[in-house]
Formats: structure tokens, C-alpha cells, sequence
């Protein structure tokens, strides 16, 4: 992909004076056209890994050799934060280069073409400018935009972004399921099966891996998606093999009582029902072991994915970018999962490396270098559209992390700002401080150099009212209201038609939300909510063609009847909003 020079000396240069100076323009004329050259990205996401790796300390016994190499051989933000609490307003903002509060995409249930049916994905804005332009694994939330790659393993047409791996045949392995609000990924389980066996991210890394060490007519735009340690924490045995159970250690971030000073919105986010049930049923340990393999199962792909880059022809002109879409509690403030603005959740590694040579960035990142800069996952699409010579993209939210590559301690005046799924609720982070801020106005303030676990709320201390001002200052005015996800994008539930049994009883457990029931048939059914004794309340009518949106929990179990009274089925209700399609007769 390189420019060849060729060096014809001069009978006349042959001088020691001449000669050096013209050794000396041929080394600058090589330096530029070396600048020229447009540099391939490595793009790497891994899902919902907090700081839980040696070099940022996040627990004492995790093993990651590969991200610390990594890390070591470029620049470490230490102080790195995730766009959104949730996986899908997180990789959209990271891949559009739009701020969630700007783009109205803030929850998972959302689907980012809908939202945002126009938006140049960072693949295709680098496939416009010249760029080869493939992927593997999840990078965006459960899909892959097939417009936007040219080659994607598994292809590209059938958007599902992962390939065959091994779960257990009976499930749960490890936690019973505590109801129909739970997650039916949540459960962890060594297995017994080799890497190739277990396929998933394995097939990732070698898929990747092998793009690496194959020539390219073009440089590349290459996407790597670990989805460990994302649920369920089913990984070979031989990754829980170093973390025995009696040895392992509870997260230094929990504090008992740590829900004491935080106002009432924070009092509701912290405490949810997983970490009850996983305390409860004596998990705890099992579930931060299960966590912590699949941390080292996904830094083992890493190695895999390093080292075929290290032994390929891109080496040497190859940006390596690596990022985690948001964190993850596991007791920390009584909760268990993400969707929180604390620092467990927004907190995410982020390293990057640079060759010399490269277009915005001669000289390259110095190995080991580490910035404490707050930074967000927004300014990743800016940075490397100006590291390949390209032209910015119009509408990018989040600054350039360039100044920053350049000299870690640089001047930076921006904050990082973290979005929740309820419109107006944020985390803001600067440099030493954290700011938490709730729809209803509520309000958190973290001293975070000296109260990393934010563990001390000073939000109502007056003796930092001004700090608080400082911060509130830097917080967004306005936010674009979220935007409705489609009733036709929501997941289905199954319909079970009815012949001799009745519907079961109802058991709601959990929060309420929106169904919508589609009637597809050419005549009125009544709509019943089946009490928790069995008995059918009606809830009305849905004419022919129409659709009734009805609040209703997990465990509520809906009866479809004809008009004449004659039962047709029911639909069992999950954990999350969905569609409720009545087949015609």
C-alpha cells in the first residue's frame, strides 16, 4: 500500500557535505510520503467489561495479560466513559458519532435505523473515503447493518452478527431463574469443551486473525466484536480454572450502606432484583467468578487477535482502537447489570495505538503512556477520521481525542457525559469529579480523587455548592425526546392456541410496560388478563386489523377469546415491551 522510493545518486553528490544533505531530503521526503499513506484501523468492542483489568485495578484478581500489553504498548485513558448506560444507545453513539440526548436514541428496545434511518456508520463514512471495510461479532446490538461492511463473518445478509457457540443443552446451570422478570441469560457455568469447540468469540478471532495476516488492495476499516463478557458467563473450564471459589474476592466497590445518602431516584436505581436473588440463592461469588473467566476467556481472544496482527504484514501501519460499549455492577450500590450513571457502568477501558507514520500523527503514540483526561466513547469517530487524513463528518458529537494522543497531559476542556434511558437523567464526569443528575432533579456529587467506589454523595453538602454550580454548568440544556420504537420491531411472543387445557393463572413480578396486541384476523377478539387464581378479567375489544396497547408485567398471561365467547389461545408476557401478533382463526 506504500509509495516506493527510489534513490539515484549523483556522480556530483558524492561528497561527504552533499551527501549528507541529500540523505537528509530523501529522509523527509520519506517521512511524507510515509505521512501520506492512509493507515488501516483495527476496531475492537468487548461487551459489558467494566475496569475489571489489571492495568486500570478494578479487582485484585482478574487476569488480563493481553489488554495490559495492549495498553502497554500505547495510550491508556484511564478515565474513559461509555456514551450510554445500555448496550444499543452506546454503540449507536460510538458508531454514528451522536450523542444519544442529540440523536433520541436512548434505550435498547429502540432500533437505531428507525431513529436514525440515514445515519453514515463509521464502516461506510471510511468504505466512501477508500477504505476495505469487514467485520466479525456483535459491534452494534444484535444486528449488523449489512449497507455498511463489505465482508462481515457470519455474512453480512442474515444480520446476526455471532456465529455457532456451545451453551448447555439444560439451563439453568448455576441460578435458578427468579421469575419472569429475569434475564434467562443470567447464569454462569464452566464448560467442558475446548476453545475450537466452543466456537463463539473463538471463530471471532480467528476470522479476524485471518483478514490480519492477508494482503489488502486497500487499506482497511477492521471490526472485531468480543461479546464476552457479556451473559451468560458460560466459558471452557480452563478460563475458571485460576479462580477457585474459595478464593474469590467481592468487589472493592461495595459498601453495605452505601445507599444511605443517595436521594430518592438514586435509592430506586441502586437496589434491583438480581442482586437480591443472586444473594439469596448463594451466588454471589459463583456469579464474580463466572465474571471474571469471562473476562480472561475474551482477553485470551485478544491475544489471538494481537498476535496475528504482530505476525502479519499490517503491523507496522495499523491503528489498533479497543473500547468496551458500557460497565457492569456486581454489588456495587445494591445492583447487579448496567443502566446505572455510576462510574462502575460508565467507566470502560479504552487504549489506543498508533504507528509512526501516520497521517495525523507522525511521530506515533509513545508506548505506555496514560491519560486521566475525561474522555468519551463519542470522540472515537472524529479521532480516526482525522488519524486516516479523512474529511470530518458533519454532525460528530465528541471532540477529537488527537491533543490527547499528542501529549496525554494536554489542555482539555471537555466533560464526559453518560446518558440514561429516561430523557434528561445523565452522569457527567470531569477530571476529579462526577456529577449525577435525575429527570426529577435529583442530584449525586462524587469527589472521585479521593472517592474512586463513590461511596460519599456530597450533592447536599454546602460546602461544595459551587462545585456542584461548576458542574451543573457543563450539563446539556436540551434533549431530543426518545423516539418510540416501531410496534413491528418489537420481539414477538409466542401465541399458544388453545384445545382442551385452559390458560394458566397470571404471576406478575416486575415493573409495568407496554404490549402491544395486533389483531390479524377479519373479525373482533376480546382481550382477558387471566387474574392470579385463573380467572378471566375482560379488558375489551380489539377490532379487525387493529392494535390495543395495554400496560401489563412479566408473568401476566393474556387470553384471547372470540367475540362469541369461544377461547382462541393466550400469550405468556416476558421481561421487556414487546408485540402480541392473534393469528386469524
Amino acid at each position: 500500500m506504500g509509495e516506493k522510493i527510489w534513490l539515484i545518486i549523483p556522480a556530483w553528490a558524492c561528497t561527504m557535505t552533499r551527501m549528507r544533505k541529500l540523505v537528509l531530503s530523501v529522509l523527509l521526503f520519506s517521512a511524507a510520503v510515509l505521512a501520506r499513506e492512509r493507515p488501516n484501523i483495527l476496531f475492537i468492542a468487548m461487551d459489558d467489561l467494566n475496569d475489571w483489568i489489571g492495568c486500570l485495578g478494578g479487582h485484585p484478581q482478574t487476569l488480563t495479560p493481553n489488554l495490559d500489553r495492549l495498553a502497554a504498548s500505547g495510550v491508556l485513558f484511564t478515565n474513559a466513559h461509555c456514551p450510554a448506560a445500555a448496550c444499543n444507545p452506546s454503540r449507536t453513539a460510538i458508531f454514528t458519532g451522536r450523542s444519544p440526548h442529540r440523536s433520541g436514541l436512548y434505550e435498547n428496545g429502540q432500533k437505531m435505523r428507525e431513529v436514525l434511518p440515514d445515519a453514515e456508520l463509521l464502516p461506510q463514512y471510511f468504505r466512501k473515503h477508500g477504505y476495505w471495510a469487514g467485520g466479525s461479532g456483535k459491534m452494534l446490538h444484535y444486528f449488523i447493518d449489512a449497507r455498511s461492511w463489505d465482508v462481515y463473518f457470519p455474512a453480512k445478509e442474515g444480520e446476526d452478527p455471532f456465529p455457532r457457540t456451545l451453551y448447555p443443552e439444560q439451563r439453568p446451570v448455576n441460578l435458578p431463574r427468579g421469575g419472569p422478570w429475569q434475564y434467562v441469560e443470567t447464569d454462569w457455568a464452566a464448560l467442558d469443551a475446548t476453545d475450537e469447540a466452543y466456537g463463539g468469540d473463538w471463530l471471532v478471532s480467528k476470522w479476524v486473525g485471518e483478514q490480519l495476516t492477508r494482503e489488502h488492495e486497500k487499506p482497511f476499516f477492521l471490526a472485531c466484536g468480543i461479546y464476552r463478557p457479556h451473559e451468560p458467563w458460560f466459558v471452557p473450564k480452563k478460563y475458571y480454572a485460576p479462580f477457585p471459589l474459595e478464593d474469590i474476592q467481592l468487589p472493592p466497590g461495595f459498601k453495605e450502606d452505601d445507599l444511605d445518602d443517595l436521594p430518592p431516584a438514586g435509592k430506586r436505581r441502586g437496589p434491583n432484583r438480581y442482586f437480591a436473588h443472586i444473594r439469596e440463592q448463594g451466588q454471589w461469588k459463583k456469579g464474580i467468578q463466572g465474571y471474571l473467566a469471562s473476562i480472561h476467556f475474551a482477553d485470551a481472544m485478544l491475544g489471538r487477535v494481537l498476535d496475528a496482527l504482530e505476525k502479519g504484514p499490517h503491523k507496522d501501519n495499523t491503528v489498533v482502537v479497543l473500547w468496551s460499549d458500557h460497565g457492569w455492577h456486581l454489588g456495587e450500590k445494591q445492583h447487579w447489570q448496567k443502566f446505572s450513571a455510576w462510574r462502575a457502568v460508565t467507566r470502560v477501558p479504552l487504549m489506543i495505538r498508533v504507528p509512526k507514520g501516520v497521517q495525523g500523527l507522525p511521530q506515533g503514540t509513545k508506548a505506555g503512556s496514560v491519560c486521566d483526561q475525561p474522555v468519551n466513547l463519542l470522540s472515537l469517530y472524529p479521532l480516526l477520521t482525522e488519524l486516516a487524513g479523512l474529511p470530518a463528518k458533519v454532525g460528530n458529537d465528541g471532540p477529537s481525542l488527537l491533543p490527547l494522543l499528542r501529549d496525554e497531559k494536554a489542555d482539555w476542556k471537555a466533560v464526559s457525559l453518560t446518558f440514561l434511558g429516561e430523557v434528561g437523567s445523565y452522569g457527567l464526569s470531569a477530571r476529579d469529579w462526577r456529577y449525577i443528575h435525575y429527570a426529577n432533579g435529583d442530584e449525586e456529587l462524587y469527589h472521585i480523587a479521593k472517592d474512586p467506589h463513590e461511596w460519599s454523595n456530597l450533592a447536599a453538602n454546602p460546602e461544595y455548592a459551587k462545585r456542584l454550580a461548576i458542574l451543573r454548568a457543563r450539563a446539556p440544556r436540551s434533549f431530543v425526546p426518545l423516539k418510540t420504537a416501531k410496534v413491528g420491531s418489537r420481539p414477538a411472543l409466542r401465541w399458544h392456541p388453545l384445545t382442551t387445557k385452559p390458560a394458566p393463572a397470571s404471576r406478575p413480578d416486575g415493573n409495568a410496560f407496554d404490549v402491544a396486541f395486533i389483531n390479524r384476523g377479519e373479525a373482533p377478539v376480546e382481550l382477558y388478563w387471566m387474574d392470579r387464581s385463573g380467572h378471566p378479567k375482560s379488558y375489551g375489544l380489539i377490532a379487525a386489523g387493529k392494535i390495543r396497547h395495554q400496560q401489563t408485567r412479566p408473568g401476566a398471561v393474556w387470553l384471547i377469546k372470540t367475540e362469541a365467547g369461544r377461547a382462541r389461545g393466550y400469550f405468556s408476557v416476558g421481561d421487556r415491551t414487546a408485540r402480541a401478533v392473534i393469528p386469524a382463526p
